[in-house]
């Protein structure tokens, strides 16, 4: 059985609390400063899907695509014209691919619940997309290893998601109250795994990560 406190990501064991409310426990990881809830606060499948289900990311809907223009617009800068690309994570209204596309890119879609078609996974990309999907990884040390063997030589990892600031800011953070976020990521988080993948990083605004192969 897997120790509730050993960090989904680097795997170090003995995460030390770091904060708690009335539904779960969080613990930050020593080594790699990951912020994790123990998988026995984990939602079920059937509930997650469900929580999931409730999310309205229409394709066509405009405030959805300025969202995702927060990634999209430092992205296409740092992206060769007509790549081809994954969106990891597309959701039931996969917007972001279908933007890129208009923009002259090819791209593949996966989603485990929404798009489980897992022989794009056994592909390679010139680029792969993940907004707001790292936080909802059970086993992120897992999962971003697979998207990065996906990536050819100079291939970009595009990351949307809220960065922990500090203990302090996180006991009123409305991020952590999603039952479906169970990993939060800082800037050490990020730096600590560009290190260890020889990675070339650079944030973009608050809350999208650039990781070059």
């Amino acid at each position: 059985m897997t120790d509730s406190t050993q960090c989904p990501l680097c795997n170090a064991t003995g995460g030390s609390p770091f904060f708690t409310d009335k539904r779960r426990e969080y613990l930050r990881c020593t080594y790699c400063a990951l912020v994790f809830v123990p998988s026995s606060f984990h939602l079920s499948v059937v509930k997650e899907r469900a929580e999931y289900d409730k999310h309205e990311n229409a394709v066509e809907d405009p405030g959805y695509r300025r969202f995702l223009s927060r990634l999209l617009v430092p992205l296409n800068e740092a992206i060769a014209p007509a790549s081809s690309g994954l969106d990891f994570g597309c959701g039931p209204g996969p917007a972001l691919a279908q933007m890129l596309r208009e923009g002259g890119h090819s791209m593949a879609i996966y989603d485990p619940f929404y798009a489980p078609d897992t022989a794009v996974l056994q592909h390679s990309y010139d680029f792969v997309t993940a907004t707001e999907v790292v936080e909802h990884m059970h086993k992120p040390g897992d999962d971003l290893s697979r998207l990065w063997s996906m990536l050819r030589p100079g291939g970009t990892l595009a990351v949307m998601t809220k960065l922990v600031l500090g203990a302090a800011a996180f006991t009123t953070w409305h991020y952590k109250n999603d039952p479906t976020h169970v990993c939060f990521f800082s800037r050490e988080t990020w730096q600590w795994w560009a290190d260890q993948n020889t990675a070339e990083m650079k944030f973009e605004g608050a809350d999208v990560i650039l990781l070059r192969k």
